[in-house]
């Protein structure tokens, strides 16, 4: 018999909390964005220096995804979570303490390193979902995601601005994150690894990421497609509160956070497309996706230094593309292979964040050169990349094929 969890089923609003537990923890991952301008001027730093920051995150998660959640298949998650959150909030402190601005970027990096408890979760409550539901419930735990994102930087970025100091935003993450390992655990199912399964070394889980990227090419084709979005999507978010602190907005950390609210209503559509990818196929939500990113930054453009209303807009289309795009995605690598679906999701996201580092480098890099018309031109290459990936899946099939060995 093989022994992998209890049932969460049994206990009383377990999905609804890991959900909560997502948006609390993947908060720190965009904490940061808000405060650059802020941390620029604490630091005397330049806004690519500053920029750091954000690299730093998207590294670090990317890293700690690559390296933490591959154990999530066969290690008890209840006790991963417990370890992980942890580390996390004694990071979080030690970042709000930094003195200089690249030891916070290095911090940074160690705080989403290991903040990867999202990852961990999502095939957690993926194995519970009934044939044909699993974009259901990927939707539902997007949906905890999304929050998550949206009210970090609105959080993060008002705290900030009215304590006087971005540093309290790093205290303020460590303090809910110290809330969540008190409360979380008990939502979580014990694993009972058979003694066979435990043989399976966390090496050789590290080493057999290749071979899962070689086997499948919807997993390849996921992985680009995620790292291509989330890379457009971080360029537009590390740059955005260099645009508005400029003249004629003139806006602090609070008012740059509070975009993340403004975009909430594009952002929590997309869990919708979970029940669009179950039934029509994850490709039509990812074209879906991609028209959305691509009116987007033709609304960026179109609010040129004047026009705040084609600015929310955009912010609401790029969220929903972004997030649309994850859950067709997630639903397509999930199907592949039930026994190692962290491990897939390990894949996919470490294409995801490092997709999404390089966004926010050569973001701040285009705002340095070009201002905001060479963040929105990288924005559009991004999105068109996104499109010839669209195209040119019609000439493969998501089936596995022969490796030797």
């Amino acid at each position: 018999m093989d022994n992998t969890s209890t049932p969460t089923q049994g206990i009383r609003g377990a999905i609804p909390m890991m959900a909560a537990a997502c948006g609390i923890t993947v908060a720190n991952v965009y904490l940061c964005q808000p405060l650059l301008s802020a941390v620029a001027t604490s630091f005397h730093a330049s806004a690519s220096t500053a920029g750091l920051v954000a690299t730093g995150a998207q590294v670090g998660y990317a890293t700690g995804i690559l390296l933490v959640v591959p154990m999530a298949d066969r290690a008890d998650p209840r006790r991963l979570i417990r370890i992980l959150l942890s580390l996390t909030c004694a990071a979080l402190v030690c970042a709000g303490l930094s003195p200089s601005v690249h030891l916070l970027a290095v911090l940074t990096l160690l705080v989403t390193t290991v903040t990867v408890v999202p990852q961990v979760l999502i095939p957690v409550a993926v194995s519970l979902a009934a044939p044909g539901k699993s974009g259901r419930v990927v939707g539902t735990m997007q949906t905890g995601l999304i929050l998550g994102i949206l009210l970090s930087r609105t959080v993060s970025g008002a705290v900030g601005q009215f304590s006087g100091s971005w540093r309290a935003s790093y205290f303020v993450a460590a303090a809910l994150t110290g809330l969540l390992l008190i409360v979380l655990p008990r939502y979580i199912p014990e694993r009972r690894t058979q003694s066979t399964a435990n043989k399976e070394s966390y090496i050789s889980l590290l080493a057999s990421l290749p071979s899962l990227l070689l086997k499948w090419p919807d997993l390849r084709f996921s992985s680009a497609l995620g790292a291509s979005m989330f890379a457009a999507f971080s360029a537009f978010w590390a740059t955005l509160t260099f645009h508005v602190a400029q003249a004629p907005f003139g806006f602090g950390s609070a008012q740059a956070g509070l975009f993340g609210l403004w975009g909430a209503a594009g952002a929590l559509i997309a869990p919708q497309c979970g029940r669009l990818s179950d039934r029509f196929g994850p490709t039509v939500v990812n074209i879906i996706s991609l028209c959305s990113a691509a009116l987007a930054f033709a609304a960026f453009v179109a609010s040129g230094d004047i026009s705040i209303f084609a600015l929310v807009v955009g912010v609401n289309l790029l969220d929903f593309g972004n997030q649309a795009g994850q859950i067709a995605n997630q639903a397509r690598i999930f199907k592949l292979d039930p026994a190692a679906r962290a491990r897939l999701n390990t894949v996919y996201m470490v294409f995801t964040f490092a997709g999404g580092a390089v966004g926010s480098a050569i973001g701040a890099a285009a705002w340095t050169a070009g201002g905001w018309n060479g963040v929105c031109a990288t924005g559009f290459v991004l999105v068109a990349l996104v499109a010839s990936l669209l195209i040119a899946r019609s000439h493969f099939k998501g089936k596995p094929v022969t490796t030797s060995g």
